[in-house]
């Protein structure tokens, strides 16, 4: 029996043992799969799956959302946009119908740069299967797609200015061709809309869509579109009972039409074969939105380095990633060597030298115009006040007429006090240092040894005057086609024959407005948002192949109110069009009977006070004075349509007027 007891003391001392050696193999093990679970969750869990699940998120209810307001009635979006922001006002044409305007005189739209679409016709083998896909406009799918190929196939020959060989691209048709830029972002469309409300329709509205890349004159060279346009005006004019047109240019399209109404009456082959009174017997009114009648500076960067204020901005988060060899693509470069064949981009050049934009130490806005003033919402269709509180006391004069300073100390700097190298000078030294450079993408740069580079920063200051010499120093195949095709001067002597060429028509200080005094001109354009005027540059210190000249983002004025920010003086405007340059036509050079508007066509000056969005409910908003935005502005849409319906200048009320262009137009030495 104690053998036995001793037999299972020992199985049982056994027994524990092995209890307990399990038992610490189980925490051993533990011990071990601790880590490697938690190395393993946190491996499942990390950063990256967090972002992805993030963005899957926002674009799950992104989708829902979409799908949520497509699906619901119509008046529900309506219902929770009053219940926020209150009751909405009537569209315009909504509340011009409930007075009983009806469809009245038919309406012309002519598009600007940039708003048309254009279509492929023709291409090489990297654009098989775009034949009359849009190219430009739309959702720009193939930019995407095969952004090379686009490009080519959106440049023009270098030499001659008109299509390449193989390649044709010609402008979309009918209101659809700048209804929308891209999708949901309207131009005409809002405006179009309506108009439709009080019975327009498209036998009575018809868009002038024109291949906006291409000099004015070369539209009816390959196009024959000044030719349509006259056909298709005098068609509705012949099928609306003799009623007049009333035409609507924005932008770009300013110009080109007043290039068509001197093409019109000037005789074959270079002209229509109108007449001089074809512009009396079939337009009633113009009415000019956001017109760059004497040129904008930011044609000027655009030129000069492919720049304005956003894009030097994004340089400056980015620095030489635009211009550097990024996934195969120079986007600088082949950004400078595409648009420098667009030949219309040059009819945007300011006009009228120093004597219209200002030189070294004066410029005609001086320091009126405070960069930091908050816009209010007041815009009343019959207010005609000027906007109030602007204290001139704690603002600094600017020098505007300085378009390109090299270094903030040159754009602030008496002009005594600059030492400047003359340009010419170096130009004749440095033409045999040419830069021989390969370079992947060439552009005219490349041509200009570092020599020449220099010469053009020692120089210091650009003002309206100089800025030609600069562009024809820097490019000149571009402005020797450009020479061709457009002019920017005075003319001391508009009975001149020589007036007659056509590079003349679309510059308003160099030709005649037609003999129609029952016509009226209006000139229709936004203010109270800081827009571009003057530029600091610097000479960057990439490669060889890169653009060597860019905005100095660093240049700041160093106070909220300063105008200067970003190496970008601002002065008041649409955001792209200066007052200065929308509004002094109108304003003085065709105001009463001038030697410009000889047989004295009523001008009036409509111009409409930014206010932005109160909320994203609002879109882009109803009351702005934006450039493109202001084709839904319903102030100016309610002038546009009256006016449509038989309304004349002095029963809109005649001037209204916000800024200070009539003071600025004192100071212009303009010979009338």
């Amino acid at each position: 029996m104690s053998f036995l007891r001793r037999r299972k003391g020992t199985d049982s001392s056994k027994s524990q043992n092995l209890r307990c050696s399990i038992v610490k193999e189980d925490e051993k093990n533990n011990l071990y799969e601790s880590p490697r679970k938690e190395s393993y969750n946190s491996k499942k869990w990390s950063c990256w799956d967090s972002c992805c699940w993030f963005i899957g998120f926002v674009c799950s209810v992104w989708w829902f959302l979409l799908l949520l307001y497509n699906t619901m009635p119509a008046s529900i979006p309506q219902y929770v946009t009053e219940a926020i922001t209150g009751p909405l006002t009537d569209p315009p044409g909504v509340k011009l119908r409930k007075e009983g305007l009806t469809v009245n005189h038919p309406v012309v739209f002519v598009p600007g740069i940039v708003t048309g679409g254009l279509e492929l016709w023709e291409g090489h083998q990297c654009a098989e299967g775009l034949f009359r896909k849009r190219l430009w406009g739309g959702s720009f799918g193939e930019l995407y797609k095969r952004p090379l190929c686009w490009a080519q196939h959106m440049s023009l020959d270098n030499e001659t200015g008109l299509d390449p060989p193989g390649i044709r691209v010609r402008p979309v048709s009918g209101l659809v061709a700048a209804d929308y830029f891209a999708a949901g972002y309207f131009v005409w469309a809002v405006l179009i809309a309506n108009l439709a409300q009080i019975g327009y329709e498209e036998k009575t509205m018809y868009m002038a869509a024109y291949d906006w890349r291409l000099s004015f004159q070369n539209t009816e060279v390959r196009d024959q579109t000044l030719s349509r346009i006259k056909s298709n005006i005098e068609l509705m004019v012949a099928t609306n009972g003799g009623k007049k047109v009333v035409v609507i240019p924005h932008s770009m399209g300013v110009l080109y039409f007043l290039h068509f109404m001197k093409w019109v009456e000037a005789p074959p082959p270079t002209g229509g074969g109108g007449g001089s009174e074809w512009c009396a017997k079939h337009i009633k009114a113009v009415m000019n939105i956001g017109g760059p009648f004497l040129g904008v500076p930011k044609s000027v960067s655009g030129l000069f380095s492919v720049e304005a204020r956003d894009i030097a901005i994004a340089r400056t988060f980015a620095p030489g990633f635009l211009d550097k060899d990024v996934f195969g693509l120079q986007t600088f470069q082949h950004l400078m060597r595409m648009t420098r064949t667009w030949d219309s981009t040059m009819s945007m050049i300011p006009k009228g030298g120093e004597t219209i934009w200002g030189g070294l130490d004066w410029s005609p806005e001086g320091s009126s115009f405070n960069c930091g003033a908050k816009t209010l919402r007041n815009n009343s269709i019959n207010n005609t006040d000027q906007i109030p509180n602007i204290n001139l006391a704690n603002m600094k004069n600017v020098n505007y007429g300085r378009i390109i300073s090299f270094g903030k100390d040159v754009a602030e700097a008496h002009s005594s006090k600059i030492e400047r190298v003359d340009l010419l000078q170096d130009s004749m030294k440095a033409d045999m240092l040419a830069n021989l450079t390969n370079c992947d993408i060439w552009i005219e740069y490349h041509d200009i040894g570092d020599h020449r580079i220099k010469a053009v920063a020692d120089y210091k200051v650009y003002t309206a005057g100089s800025i030609l010499d600069l562009l024809h120093f820097v490019s000149p195949k571009l402005m020797a086609r450009g020479g061709a095709h457009f002019s920017y001067g005075i003319a001391d002597n508009l009975d001149d024959p020589n007036y007659q060429h056509y590079k003349y028509w679309s510059n308003p200080l160099e030709t005649k407005l037609p003999d129609a005094p029952d016509m009226e001109i209006y000139s229709m354009y936004g203010v109270g948002i800081p827009t571009e005027r003057a530029y600091v540059y610097k000479v960057t210190t990439a490669t060889d192949c890169s653009i060597p000249f860019q905005i100095d983002t660093s240049a700041e004025g160093g106070s909220e109110d300063s105008c200067l920010k970003g190496g970008v003086f601002s002065a008041d405007g649409d955001e792209t069009v200066p007052v200065l340059s929308a509004g002094l036509m109108a304003a003085k050079g065709w105001r009463g009977k001038t030697r410009f508007n000889p047989s004295g066509i009523p001008t009036y000056i409509r111009e409409y006070s930014h206010a932005p969005p109160a909320n994203l409910l609002e879109g882009r908003g109803t009351q702005s004075g934006a450039h493109v935005d202001i084709m839904g502005n319903f102030a100016l849409i309610e002038d546009v349509i009256r006016v449509a319906a038989g309304a004349t200048g002095k029963e809109l009320g005649g001037d209204h007027v916000y800024s200070d262009i009539f003071k600025w137009a004192e100071r212009i030495n303009l010979q009338l």
